[in-house]
């Protein structure tokens, strides 16, 4: 989804920075063509959409709610007289968008630009300055949607006192002297105002826009001509930088995906979900404080021509906001479609008093050059043609079994989700794709081939969504494989993306509309929205549906059922089968020092991932930081195993990544038959 708020964008208008000051809010005006293309949206939104819901008195109130709580969603700027002072558009902004009229967008973001103005003249001319009580006991609830709009002026006070506080306690823990941290603070929010002075029209419009179109479903959203571009470049696989894609999350700027090639994968690093707070260029350019920046301004720091260095400051997911900041040095790189591309690896291990080897083929994405494809070159590159090729190299070097590793795989090209499947099955339908009039098309593999016989795990975790689930889903119900890891993302619909000039004829850029208007169901009927698929061996996992999946959406289309599709199984992996390797995996559990750990482990991040209250306590946040460093210290643990035949699993034994470890671990047994 595409989450946009005013806190994370950190958004105001000006007409000038006066020293320790809040700019003078501008009132900003819509365009006409706001109103046309504001329009155009509805009419396909009612007519096009998947969902066919119609643009409605109640759609209108859960529009309006999105449109505040993304200006505000940390609820620090707006009073609750405010937010019930707007309740007037609550039962009309579906009127007045297919009358042209987008005027509540600007009407509440003039109210938002004078409380912008009153909280940061108090922040810069009074709380900046002021000597804070580390010695108090109190906390700042970070998770504001816990929390009510304030009633009065003197609440909101005592709301940014904390962030303030909180804030300064961080950088006096980080060894800031009382002035510096007066100083970082005084940049930090001169900054702030300095951002919101080069906000416009265009920008409201597009929050206000996309509250009315993600109130259809997360994924249709629409795209204002600077994000088309914007969108357009990510779509190209080939950009510099450091291989992360970041959103705003409140004053940080947060890493949501890691992409395959970049040197934040490479590294090893950088990890969904670690908070970016500083931003320095080469071996020793200064730390610039990030904290609270607009996210195409932390971008600009980050990318860069390939080959320089840039370093990070960052709050590590696995040790939380109380946690210590750790600096993390990256070369920028281009990251091309070949950075992209599946890559295997052989895995040398003692099995029953011999050598043997199981295969790993990583696949970051599910792609296919399709300009090459359309040149006619008989060389051109998809996922199909270099796992094929991959497979045979690993069938060349004898071994025992594979695992596909789809980990944190977004998705990509349906037609190679469904050729990928085929290698491995016989025939038969793959997924079946029902769209907005409710015909249904079943895609099938015609290959009769067999490509891979043996042993299959496929690999999945929290963050492979849309053709990860479609293979993955299939693999399962034909009984080829067995999926071992996380719950998947729970992504089953299709978007297209449609040019809104097509139906305006506008000289005056206009943006896309991103529409949600097919959805993906597996072979058995049951589709994979919301629910994912579900791994026949489940791993320890630190993320919940409802934080981390399509779940998490509040305006997500529901799962349901369609008829199944004939298809005939390979009853490879029998219910008996799944039940042998569980118990054996529990099993593991009890005796395996290094998953011991990695479920530990996996446990405190879950815990540092659901806290959101921050001690504003010196010591106690101190103390905090010092329990980290220690258990990290205290990390060096004898981590080697044993095959139950004593011998040494070789490579096995010293593989650091323990979810593609217990995952080999899994195959083994398969190959071996130790189940039941």
């Amino acid at each position: 989804m595409m989450k946009i708020s005013v806190f994370g964008f950190l958004l105001i208008v000006g007409v000038g920075i006066v020293e320790g000051k809040a700019p003078d809010t501008l009132v900003l005006k819509p365009k006409p063509v706001f109103g046309k293309e504001a329009r155009v949206i509805s009419y396909i939104l009612d007519n096009n959409h998947y969902r066919k819901i119609r643009l409605n008195d109640s759609l209108s109130a859960a529009i309006l709610d999105r449109y505040i709580k993304d200006l505000d969603n940390s609820k620090t700027y707006f009073l609750a007289s405010d937010v019930k002072s707007f309740e007037k558009f609550k039962y009309a902004i579906d009127d007045l968008t297919r009358n042209e009229n987008v005027n509540p967008a600007f009407e509440i973001y003039e109210v938002f630009g004078r409380r912008y103005k009153e909280r940061m003249d108090y922040v810069l001319l009074t709380l900046i300055n002021q000597n804070f009580d580390f010695n108090t006991d109190e906390y700042y609830e970070t998770d504001r949607d816990k929390e009510s709009w304030a009633s009065s002026k003197d609440q909101l006070n005592d709301v940014w006192r904390k962030i303030i506080k909180s804030q300064a306690l961080s950088l006096k823990l980080a060894g800031k002297k009382p002035a510096e941290i007066t100083e970082t603070l005084k940049t930090r929010y001169q900054r702030f105002n300095k951002s919101f002075t080069q906000f416009n029209s265009e920008d409201v419009f597009n929050i206000y826009m996309n509250a009315i179109t993600e109130s259809y479903d997360p994924h249709t959203n629409y795209l204002s001509p600077k994000q088309s571009d914007l969108f357009k470049q990510q779509m190209s696989l080939s950009l510099e930088g450091i291989g992360a894609q970041l959103q705003l999350e409140n004053d940080y700027t947060k890493v949501v995906k890691i992409l395959p090639g970049g040197d934040a994968q490479k590294s090893g690093k950088v990890n969904v979900n670690d908070l970016i707070t500083g931003v320095a260029q080469g071996r020793d350019g200064e730390m610039v404080d990030v904290v609270g920046w607009r996210l195409d301004d932390v971008v600009k720091l980050i990318k860069g021509p390939k080959g320089t260095t840039v370093r990070l400051l960052i709050l590590p997911a696995k040790t939380g906001v109380n946690g210590p900041a750790q600096e993390v040095v990256l070369v920028r790189d281009k990251i091309k479609l070949e950075d992209q591309a599946a890559k295997k690896e052989v895995i040398n291990y003692q099995l029953q008093g011999r050598s043997a080897k199981l295969g790993v083929i990583s696949l970051p994405s599910f792609y296919m050059d399709y300009e090459a494809y359309q040149k006619g070159d008989p060389n051109y590159r998809s996922t199909t043609r270099d796992v094929k090729k991959l497979i045979g190299e690993l069938k060349a070097e004898g071994v025992e079994g594979i695992v596909m590793d789809l980990r944190n795989n977004g998705g990509g090209s349906l037609p190679e989700a469904v050729d990928l499947t085929g290698l491995f099955i016989k025939e038969g339908p793959v997924v079946q794709v029902k769209n907005s009039s409710s015909k249904v098309e079943v895609l099938p593999d015609d290959d009769k081939q067999v490509y891979y016989t043996g042993p299959l795990v496929v690999l999945t975790n929290r963050f492979s969504a849309s053709a990860s689930e479609i293979f993955a889903g299939a693999i399962q119900d034909y009984q080829r494989g067995v999926v071992v890891g996380e719950s998947t993302f729970g992504k089953g619909t299709v978007q297209t993306v449609l040019d809104l000039n097509r139906f305006l004829n506008e000289k005056e850029p206009v943006g896309e509309l991103k529409l949600t208007f097919q959805k993906f169901y597996r072979v058995t009927g049951s589709s994979t929205q919301h629910k994912g698929v579900v791994p026949d061996v489940s791993l320890p996992s630190a993320f919940t549906a409802e934080q981390y999946g399509e779940s998490a959406y509040p305006s997500a289309l529901p799962w349901d059922v369609i008829r199944a599709a004939n298809y005939q199984k390979a009853s490879e992996v029998t219910d008996k089968v799944i039940s042998g390797l569980n118990k054996s995996y529990l099993e593991r559990t009890k005796v395996d020092v290094s998953l011991k750990k990695y479920i530990a482990d996996t446990e405190d991040l879950k815990q540092n991932l659901s806290q959101t209250r921050i001690s504003l306590n010196e010591i106690k946040r101190k103390a905090e930081i010092e329990e980290v460093e220690k258990k990290k210290a205290s990390e060096k643990l004898d981590t080697k195993i044993t095959s139950k035949e004593g011998l040494p699993l070789d490579e096995l034994q010293n593989l650091k990544d323990e979810y593609l470890r217990e995952g080999l671990l899994i195959l083994s047994d398969l190959v071996t038959k130790r189940f039941g």
